[in-house]
C-alpha cells in the first residue's frame, strides 16, 4: 500500500512516499498538483495545510487540535473563514477576520494563503485522496515530547528522527532531489506520511469526531 506525506516549505512542496508503512521515496516540486502526480498510485495523501474553511467562523478542528497539542499548540494557526483570505492584503484581511471573528490574523496565517488556495483547488476535485494533517499532532501521537525539543532545533530534529524509526519510518541521508529541502519540512512530510498511512488503514481517528462540515458538504477535520 502507497501513501504520501506532504508539507509545504519556502521553494514549494516537499513529500515523503511510504510502502506498506516503510520509506520509500522523497518527492519535491514547486506546484502540488505535480508532486501528488508523481505518486498515482498512492492510496491516501496527507496535506500539512488547511483543506477547507468555514464562511463566517474559525474551524471546530482547529480548536480541537490546540487543545489536543497543549503547550504545542502555538504550533496550530487558527484558520480564519474563508472570506478573509479573499481580501488584498494583510491588513484588509485583518479588518475582515474583526467583523468576522473578533480578532485579526497573524502575518503567519496570511502567508498560508497561497499554498491554501493551491491546495483548496486540488481538494474541490473529490477524485483526488487528500486528507488533512498536522505534523505536530502526529510526532505527539508518535510519542514525541514536549521536552524533546522544537522542530527546528539539533534536539528537536534527532528526536523526531528516533520517533520516525520507532514507527519504522527510516529516513535516509540521501533525498535525491528534496536534499536541499530544509530537514524540519521533511520530518514533518515524513509524520504526514505516517497519518496518510494510518488513514489508509482505517487506525487514524479525526479532530472533531466526527468531522465538522462546511456549507459545501465538505467535511472539515485534521486527521491523525
Amino acid at each position: 500500500m502507497i501513501t504520501l506525506g506532504v508539507d509545504g516549505w519556502k521553494g514549494g512542496w516537499v513529500g515523503i512516499e511510504l510502502a506498506d508503512g516503510r520509506y520509500r521515496a522523497a518527492h519535491v516540486d514547486p506546484r502540488l498538483a505535480v508532486l501528488i502526480a508523481a505518486v498515482p498510485d498512492a492510496r491516501v495523501v496527507g496535506v500539512d495545510i488547511p483543506l477547507g474553511l468555514l464562511d463566517d467562523a474559525v474551524r471546530a478542528s482547529d480548536r480541537a487540535a490546540q487543545r489536543r497539542l497543549g503547550a504545542r499548540s502555538s504550533s496550530l494557526f487558527l484558520m480564519p473563514p474563508r472570506p478573509v483570505f479573499d481580501a488584498p492584503d494583510h491588513a484588509a484581511a485583518c479588518v475582515t477576520a474583526r467583523e468576522l471573528t473578533g480578532a485579526g490574523i497573524s502575518i503567519q496565517t496570511w502567508g498560508l494563503r497561497q499554498k491554501f488556495l493551491e491546495a483548496e483547488a486540488l481538494h474541490a476535485d473529490s477524485a483526488l485522496p487528500l486528507f488533512e494533517v498536522h505534523p505536530e499532532l502526529s510526532f505527539r501521537e508518535m510519542g514525541l515530547t514536549t521536552g524533546d525539543g522544537k522542530k527546528k532545533s539539533w534536539r528537536g530534529q534527532r528526536a523526531r528522527l528516533r520517533v520516525l524509526a520507532g514507527h519504522g519510518i527510516d529516513i535516509p541521508e540521501d533525498l535525491g532531489a528534496a536534499s536541499g529541502v530544509p530537514a524540519d519540512d521533511v520530518l514533518d512530510a515524513a509524520a504526514a506520511a505516517w497519518s496518510a498511512y494510518r488513514i489508509a488503514t482505517g487506525a487514524a481517528f479525526s479532530l472533531p469526531d466526527p468531522p465538522q462540515v462546511d456549507a459545501r458538504g465538505r467535511r472539515l477535520a485534521i486527521w491523525c
